[in-house]
């Protein structure tokens, strides 16, 4: 996190009215990490204490939870988050090959969101779709038979919408 993100206090107003529109139903984590998780794109620990005080929830026991969950980050990932198969059907169907193309063209390791916050690159071992090897998931989008070629082109799609994205932010408002 940079100095710039730790000045920048949180907006809870969403998370506060979903634990209000839970009701009764306080007890109930999970849906309140997703909606964070959600919001955020990742788990800030101003929202992890936030939420803990809410639902008189200790935050090393919610600290647990998020943990547990490989669905939950406590570290802001990218905009575009990019997961490669690396087991054994995948593997042997040449997920390796894809692996090393995106760390060389990303320049970040599995586990590393890049510096301008637009990719991270996970490689995870089983995604339970073994009959369309190599697998890839972009977005929550899978996308089977993940060639390096295939893998290439949903990278370039990604970076043309990062760079809409970007033009649409820097255009004067009309």
């Amino acid at each position: 996190m940079t100095m710039a993100e730790a000045a920048v206090p949180l907006d809870l107003a969403a998370i506060d009215a979903f634990i209000d529109g839970m009701g009764d139903e306080h007890g109930s984590l999970l849906p309140v990490l997703q909606k964070t998780q959600d919001t955020f794109g990742y788990l800030p620990k101003e929202a992890l204490t936030h939420i803990s005080e809410r639902l008189n929830i200790p935050l090393s026991d919610m600290i647990g939870v998020a943990t547990f969950y490989s669905q939950f980050s406590l570290t802001r990932r990218g905009r575009t988050v990019i997961r490669l198969c690396d087991g054994t059907a995948c593997h042997v169907g040449g997920a390796g090959r894809s692996v090393e193309l995106l760390k060389r063209e990303l320049q970040i390791k599995p586990g590393e969101t890049t510096p301008d916050y637009e990719f991270t690159l996970e490689v995870v071992y089983c995604l339970g779709a073994c009959a369309i090897s190599p697998v890839a998931v972009v977005n929550g989008q899978v996308v089977g038979r993940a060639t390096p070629e295939k893998v290439m082109g949903l990278l370039e799609e990604a970076r043309q919408d990062a760079g809409a994205r970007l033009a649409a932010t820097a255009a004067p408002a009309g």
